[in-house]
């Protein structure tokens, strides 16, 4: 069952919008015909191929290229020398700042290789045998570096650092000697230090969690082709082509509009695809060769060498007083950046807290690099991992004041006024509504068995606004087209079609959404950030309000009266009164037939740089089973309430729930990376690399809980990241109220609870 509870403004009677039609780009998908990253085909494309450093750290003493050069079949070989230099600088705002002089060296190295499966060096060539030929033709010679890959040993004195002139930013004076710390921040509300005094409990714990990888089916793919004249197209499967452009325009200094991205079909994301790694290789190989390239990863590569989350280590501190009131919390947020500076754990410091009325509180955070991949985003990024160690410890404290754990939640839960750490008041309700849905659900009151236990936990993201465009097109017959800039992750082409059907008075089925290159719609960021059906549908919606205008227009030529008397109503245009005219309604239709005869063809393009946004918040149970004899935990049930604003297509946002649970699941009970003594990863593919099957899964019953956001026609809110964050915590508080023992380490496998179980006695 998939419940809706309404929120203070109940549900509107919308004739499209809330209801769950097929998506749009079903049938291609099922069938197989949908275009991918690793579809493109064409003439006379190259096989391009990326040789990869086998050590987690080591100086490129030299690259002999010669004999790859010279093999028949190859048309190009790349090293880092081939790229232009970029100047060391961090670009934009703090939270998404942007170090070039970084970004390039992780597309392929230069000085150092800094993780295992670092691109060194690629071809191109006639086919795969030949490419892979040619790579092993690349003479490289390696001085191997001492590694590190733990966050804690990273950070510590005598560790080998991965660059010689990193200095700690964020702290005065700076340091005067380089460490892998990259970048110190803190956020403080009140005074914690003094507010501990006021609180009857105190409990203060430390928490790690292991690194782990998105694991989207679908690898990273694509294809360039440039001409002699430098213009350069790229297919690409992402989470934003105009990303794609903007950062291989950079990375190859070439003019932007001198490049233009087609959005492929995408496998999965999750954020882990809102970044490059192979398109400004391939664009490099297709310049070099003069044909088009096209490369493809493995799945090893995938793990190895593209962004998982972060690993961390963490330390949490909250007082309460005996009737629950928390007086004042700490945290320290120590998180693994990768091979370059980046970790999430900016957000880590800023969502921990979020969801609470807190009057004291600091958050210390820690960047820090270390010898595997990069960083990239994971859904919510830097706040599920916050979440576990915050969410844990609210349930040692319920605990230990003997206190239901959704009524510590619901007491300290945050409302329009309270303020943030980070400086603004919450704007927006949503919270307490969540865990209301949940002291109201049935199954929270039913009992357990033997070795069974509940968990709850809630978390926050701030979900996102931004750049975005729209446009639309009204055909002869009366039928739609909206295009949008904004790659269909989570169902945007079927929730940009509801909106504009919605809006206009139309069908849904005549009503096509598509998602439109970098040269033939406006500027529109990545499909992340939980932005999409906020932000883009405010476009749609301004685009659709400006073809109605046009509309209303066209049909007082009709009638040769003045626009202002005529009205837009149920997808006609009507007299505004009756002092206008009696004249029969004229449908979307009859008017686009005349299009010709009232001013040509009837478009609009609309673009925002919306804001407004609401934040996600989510509160989840679960019951769980452990297994005494081999710690192997199963989950019983699952409930996640989660304020969603309005769902603008329900079954859209209750699958975003169930697969932020799914991967909350896996990352809580068995997915890790698992590093050998060399810094090599052992387990980069599925065999390995344990994500949860159907068989591992409960029934996931997602409550939709609808606080309205003013400030979207239609009341959205991001719905896609902020439900991985519960899931981690809520598993290991079921856990410890299933066999009395706390696990703080992640991920809770049953080699990990069935010690806990025997240590416990």
């Amino acid at each position: 069952m998939n419940d809706i509870v309404d929120g203070a403004e109940g549900k509107a009677g919308f004739k499209w919008v809330g209801t769950r039609p097929i998506r749009p780009d079903g049938v291609p998908k099922v069938t197989g015909r949908a275009i991918y990253g690793n579809d493109t085909k064409l003439p006379g494309q190259m096989v391009g191929k990326i040789l990869r450093s086998p050590h987690a750290h080591a100086r490129i003493v030299s690259i002999d290229t010669s004999r790859a050069k010279a093999l028949a079949g190859v048309h190009a070989v790349i090293t880092g020398a081939d790229f232009p230099a970029q100047k060391f600088e961090y670009i934009g705002p703090e939270r998404v700042a942007v170090n070039f002089w970084h970004v390039t060296r992780n597309i392929m190295a230069r000085e150092k290789v800094l993780y295992e499966g670092h691109a060194v060096a690629a071809v191109a060539a006639a086919s795969e045998s030949i490419a892979a030929e040619a790579l092993a033709l690349i003479d490289v010679t390696y001085d191997v570096l001492p590694h590190v890959i733990d966050v804690d040993a990273a950070m510590a004195p005598g560790a080998p650092l991965l660059f010689d002139d990193m200095i700690t930013r964020g702290v005065e004076p700076a340091p005067t000697k380089p460490s892998n710390i990259s970048k110190r921040l803190e956020f403080k509300l009140g005074d914690p230090d003094a507010a501990f005094a006021q609180a009857d409990a105190v409990i203060e714990h430390e928490f790690k969690t292991a690194i782990v990888h998105q694991a989207y089916i679908e690898p990273h793919a694509c294809s360039a082709k440039f001409e002699a004249d430098g213009q350069g197209e790229i297919w690409s499967s992402s989470q934003g082509h105009f990303t794609v452009r903007a950062l291989t325009a950079r990375i190859l200094d070439m003019p932007v509009g001198d490049l233009r991205v087609y959005p492929a079909e995408i496998g999965g994301g999750f954020g882990g695809k809102t970044v490059v790694y192979v398109e400004p290789v391939a664009a490099m190989l297709s310049k070099k060769s003069g044909f088009p390239v096209r490369i493809a990863m493995s799945r090893e590569e995938v793990f190895r060498a593209s962004g998982p989350t972060s690993g961390s280590s963490m330390w949490v501190k909250i007082g309460v007083t005996k009737d629950g009131k928390i007086v004042a919390a700490d945290a320290v947020f120590k998180f693994q950046a990768g091979a370059f500076p980046g970790s999430p754990v900016m957000n880590a410091c800023l969502c921990a807290f979020a969801p609470y009325d807190i009057a004291n509180a600091r958050t210390v955070g820690y960047d820090v690099v270390s010898n595997r991949p990069k960083a990239a985003a994971y859904r919510a990024p830097g706040s599920p991992i916050s979440a576990f160690a915050v969410e844990s410890v609210l349930d040692m404290l319920a605990k230990k004041i003997g206190m239901d754990p959704l009524e510590l939640r619901m007491k300290n839960a945050a409302r329009i006024g309270t303020p943030t750490i980070f400086g603004p008041k919450h704007a927006h309700n949503g919270y307490p509504e969540t865990v209301q849905a949940l002291l109201d659900h049935p199954g929270y009151r039913a009992p357990l068995g033997p070795n069974q236990g509940r968990g709850v936990a809630s978390g926050y993201w701030f979900n996102g606004g931004g750049e975005s465009s729209a446009s639309m097109q009204v055909n002869a017959d009366g039928t739609v087209l909206v295009a949008t800039g904004s790659v269909d992750v989570g169902g945007s082409r079927a929730s940009m079609a509801l909106m504009a059907a919605e809006t206009l008075g139309v069908e849904y089925d005549k009503v096509r959404a598509i998602v439109a290159d970098t040269g033939s719609i406006g500027y529109t960021h990545v499909t992340g950030g939980s932005r999409v059906t906020f932000a883009t549908g405010m476009a749609v919606v301004e685009t659709t309000k400006i073809v109605i205008k046009d509309l209303c227009r066209r049909a007082a030529m009709i009638w040769d009266v003045d626009p202002d008397g005529v009205e837009w109503e149920g997808g006609c245009a009507r007299p505004a009164g009756d002092n206008v005219g009696k004249f029969q309604p004229l449908t979307l239709k009859e008017i686009a037939a005349k299009a010709a005869q009232t001013g040509g063809s009837i478009t609009a393009a609309h673009s925002v740089n919306a804001g407004g946004q609401a934040p996600g918040f989510s509160t989840q149970f679960c019951d769980v089973e452990v297994d005494p004899e081999t710690g192997r935990v199963k989950i019983l049930r699952w409930v996640a309430a989660q304020d969603v604003g309005r769902a603008i297509h329900p079954a859209y946002v209750e699958g975003q729930i169930q697969g932020g649970v799914v991967q909350g699941i896996g990352w809580a009970l068995n997915e890790e990376y698992i590093y050998n003594a060399k810094g090599q990863l052992d387990n980069p593919g599925f065999l390995d690399y344990r994500c949860p099957v159907a068989s591992d899964l409960p029934m996931i019953e997602a409550v939709l809980v609808e606080v309205p956001n003013p400030a979207h026609p239609f009341g959205a809110k991001g719905v896609g990241e902020v439900n991985i964050c519960p899931p981690m915590a809520a598993i290991a508080n079921a856990i410890e109220n299933a066999i009395g023992r706390r696990l703080s380490e992640l991920p809770m496998s049953p080699p990990k609870v069935l010690a806990a179980i025997e240590a416990g006695g």
